[in-house]
């Protein structure tokens, strides 16, 4: 098949592209270094000429709400409207588990933008919600850190190894449309604190975590909230599994 990766240079989007091309696909790599502008559209229409499928990885830095609504929604549509021109016949979307119930994160408004256009779309769609990647709570912490200390919530999580997402995108991308797919998750629920702790600590760093909802993620975000729901597909990589590797 003749697949595009929208977000092809980031961490899953790469990830997608490479599992994609050892099975033997013709992959077209959507992103700005390959010359192909989604805030614009330019180059979209050439890319997608002959594309059977497209999968979407791009992730955006969230600043203000409506900036990040805007940025993500405009990028979709760019997108959507160019695959329908080019007769795409499924579209497959990389959300995040539990985002239709926390309003205060920025980043879950532009998420929510990105999954009502894709609903609404002429062109099939599978929207593949997963949880926190392995790598969050180190990003997480590093968001905060000054010092030798650094703020994190108490989040309850079920990580997710990277590979792991990309291996599922790839396997539904060159499948048919399904509409919303199952959560999908790592096997093991965890502490983002301990989280964090156990990979600084793994990378030979020393740093002071202190637990709070004063963050980027407030108490909307406590309990099961970002757990998945009873219809999931669990991953096999463990976090301790990936820690190991990762180091």
């Amino acid at each position: 098949m003749r697949i595009a990766v929208a977000g092809a240079t980031g961490n899953i989007g790469s990830l997608t592209v490479a599992n994609l091309e050892r099975d033997g696909h013709d992959v077209v790599r959507i992103s700005r270094s390959d010359g192909v502008d989604l805030t614009t559209g330019d180059g979209l229409d050439a890319a997608l000429t002959g594309v059977d499928a497209v999968v979407d990885a791009v992730n955006v830095p969230s600043a203000d709400r409506a900036g990040t609504v805007r940025l993500f929604g405009g990028m979709t549509r760019n997108l959507l409207a160019a695959e329908a021109r080019a007769g795409v016949r499924h579209h497959v979307l990389l959300s995040i588990v539990g985002i239709a119930d926390i309003e205060g994160n920025v980043h879950y408004a532009g998420k929510r933008e990105q999954e009502r256009l894709v609903e609404a779309s002429p062109v099939p769609w599978t929207i593949v919600p997963a949880t926190q990647f392995h790598d969050f709570a180190e990003m997480v912490a590093g968001w905060t850190e000054r010092d030798g200390v650094a703020t994190i919530a108490p989040l309850l999580v079920q990580p997710i190894a990277p590979q792991d997402v990309a291996d599922v995108l790839a396997e539904i991308a060159v499948g048919e449309p399904q509409g919303r797919y199952a959560d999908v998750a790592g096997p093991e629920t965890q502490d983002l604190v301990d989280m964090a702790r156990r990979t600084h600590q793994a990378r030979g760093r020393d740093v002071r975590l202190v637990p709070t909802w004063s963050g980027v993620f407030g108490p909307e975000m406590a309990g099961n909230a970002l757990l998945p729901g009873e219809r999931v597909r669990l991953a096999p990589t463990t976090f301790d599994e990936w820690l190991a590797k990762s180091v």
